[in-house]
């Protein structure tokens, strides 16, 4: 297995790197780890930050094994033990965060802003911006209504609240600790072929972010076939798993099958303030308080009040640029005991796209994140492959809202560019070669999914095709892909669940294949074929076209009419570049979702 290798060359990076950062693989460097700094007394804001960003990149790393080691090759035990580090380090994180919110509070004065006496910081980070007010004036003019012009965040606080000894924390962590860990169940799916033909046997794990080929046995006459797959989206077929579905009846619930959280997590947190240091007579005096980071209750939760109506709390955001809501999003609440993202309890919502600005009315302090239909891009309307070097190709996939462009070259890939009503978006993203993986899991956090889940077949209309028809196909236009162009054809629609068609052109240069050049095939993971058809034909037709034959793989089938430079091209592919191009293939699933 080529991935299964990630994981000794991780470790050796890791041994090279020698920098005193633990190996999160391994339980006890990173409890010694989470120990260390859970007794260290460095509250520092900077610190805590710079830390953090430290706790964020072995977050990635176990997130990356997870991904990316072979099912065949992942034990329960293993991923309960990274699950639970991971759980660990997010926690001890958002600790960390908190003592520090409570060190800046124990002197807010010493932070007061000239014009109106109260407290305004705002930090900011790759990772995390702080946005931390305190009302030291307890001056209803400057209390109610407060604008951060620094981050362009501002909440509106009820009258109530603005004489009483409050702070509001804004916490944006540009990542999303709050969701529940995604579940990796095994699925298996056997399919049965037609009587005359050998028996295929296909083994799934429901990932959603990649696949890969780990054996393949030849077939004769009485024999059959195994092909081994470790992240393939099945979503359209019916399979056994090894954990119930909840359905979700009430409509407040985020499912979050269907939506997804973007841009990160707000904490909006209404906070005591602490004591402030006094100077009397030459010395400095502070009340010291052993309760740590309290939480300014609102509304007021006692028995007179129970039944009161209080004032909502006005709160407007400034988004991400480093992410794109192609629709307007929507806000919702953590509730914590529920363990789920609701959409009560926020009203007024407003939201202006060109000035990525988004404001509501919420009735309690709550944890926010923006939502967004997963499946916005899905169906594609159109997908190409077309190499343009060795070991080299450029991937586009056109959804209705915008043109992605994936560069691949050897095992690498990089985000080209995305065009959005005719402008580039996203640069902060775009030339950085990385793992197929790092870039799936890049494009969703900025909004930009086009990578199908296991739930997605029930959101949209899927072009439902057989695994034995679609993930072979993927696999065989992987093998060829370094001297063959590939494009998505219209009249896939019209083939059949048991067949694939699509478009192929020998190419050998960098330039865009012309229409005249193209060829439609048809594949059934058995059998390939060259159509008489065009693109442009009136009617869908599986004719054989003159003077072609019938071949059991794709790979035979072009070689019928390919060059010789084509055919050496192919032969001499490297196996990483193949693998690359079939993760990503495997991971958009085309053929199924355009």
């Amino acid at each position: 297995m080529l991935r299964s290798q990630n994981e000794p060359k991780l470790k050796w990076e890791h041994y090279m790197q020698c920098d005193g950062s633990p190996d999160p693989s391994v339980p006890q460097e990173i409890n010694t780890f989470m120990s260390l700094w859970q007794e260290s007394k460095n509250d520092d804001i900077e610190f805590v930050i710079e830390k953090g960003n430290q706790v964020l990149n072995l977050i990635e790393k176990l997130d990356f094994l997870l991904l990316d080691t072979p099912p065949n090759e992942l034990m329960e035990d293993t991923i309960v033990q990274y699950q639970e580090s991971i759980l660990a380090l997010q926690c001890l994180l958002h600790q960390k965060y908190n003592e520090a919110t409570e060190h800046l509070l124990k002197k807010a004065n010493t932070y007061a802003d000239s014009d109106s006496g109260n407290m305004e910081v705002v930090i900011k980070d790759k990772n995390v911006t702080f946005c931390i007010w305190a009302n030291l004036k307890k001056n209803p003019r400057y209390s109610t209504k407060v604008t951060l012009f620094q981050m362009k965040n501002g909440f509106d606080l009820p009258k109530t609240v603005a004489t009483t000894d409050v702070a509001v924390r804004i916490l944006h962590t540009h990542y999303d600790h709050v969701s529940p860990l995604r579940h990796i169940p095994t699925l298996h799916l056997k399919v049965e072929t037609p009587e005359s033909k050998p028996e295929l046997t296909v083994f799934y794990d429901m990932k959603e972010e990649e696949e890969e080929k780990e054996g393949e046995q030849k077939c004769g006459e009485d024999s059959y076939l195994v092909i081994e797959k470790e992240f393939v989206h099945v979503a359209p077929l019916q399979v056994a798993t090894d954990e119930k579905e909840e359905e979700i009846f009430d409509e407040n619930v985020v499912d979050l099958h269907q939506f997804t959280p973007v841009g990160g997590v707000y904490h909006i947190d209404a906070l005591k303030l602490p004591p402030q240091a006094k100077q009397i007579k030459g010395w400095t005096m502070v009340e010291l308080l052993d309760v740590g980071l309290e939480t300014y209750p609102y509304p007021p939760a006692s028995e007179e009040t129970e039944d009161s109506t209080y004032p909502c709390i006005g709160v407007t955001l400034r988004l991400l640029d480093s992410v794109i809501f192609f629709e307007e999003p929507v806000v919702a609440r953590w509730d914590s005991a529920g363990e789920q993202w609701r959409t009560d309890g926020i009203s007024d919502m407003k939201y202006k796209m060109k000035e990525k600005q988004i404001s509501f009315e919420m009735d309690a302090f709550y944890t926010i994140a923006l939502i967004q239909d997963a499946h916005l891009h899905m169906p594609y309307q159109s997908w190409e492959l077309r190499p343009n070097g060795t070991d080299e190709l450029l991937f586009t996939v056109v959804t209705a809202f915008a043109e992605v462009q994936m560069q691949i070259k050897g095992n690498q890939c990089m985000l080209s560019s995305i065009t959005v009503e005719g402008c580039e978006q996203l640069s902060h993203l775009t030339g950085r070669w990385t793992s197929p993986i790092d870039l799936t899991v890049a494009l969703k956090r900025a909004g930009v999914n086009i990578f199908p889940s296991d739930y997605s077949h029930k959101y949209v209309c899927v072009n439902k095709k057989t695994p034995l028809a679609e993930v072979t196909a993927y696999e065989q236009l992987a093998l060829v892909a370094s001297a063959f162009a590939f494009s998505w054809s219209k009249w896939n629609l019209a083939s059949g669940q048991d067949q694939v068609v699509f478009k192929v052109s020998e190419h050998l240069k960098t330039e865009a294949v012309k229409d005249e050049d193209w060829s439609l095939y048809m594949f059934s993971g058995q059998r390939a074929q060259r159509l008489k058809i065009s693109e442009t034909s009136e009617a869908f037709s599986d004719d054989l076209e003159e003077n072609t034959e019938f071949h059991s793989t794709l790979v035979h089938m072009i070689k019928d009419f390919a060059s010789e430079e084509a055919i050496e091209k192919v032969k001499k592919a490297s196996c990483l570049f193949i693998d690359a191009v079939y993760q990503l293939l495997i991971a958009t699933r085309v053929l199924t979702y355009s």
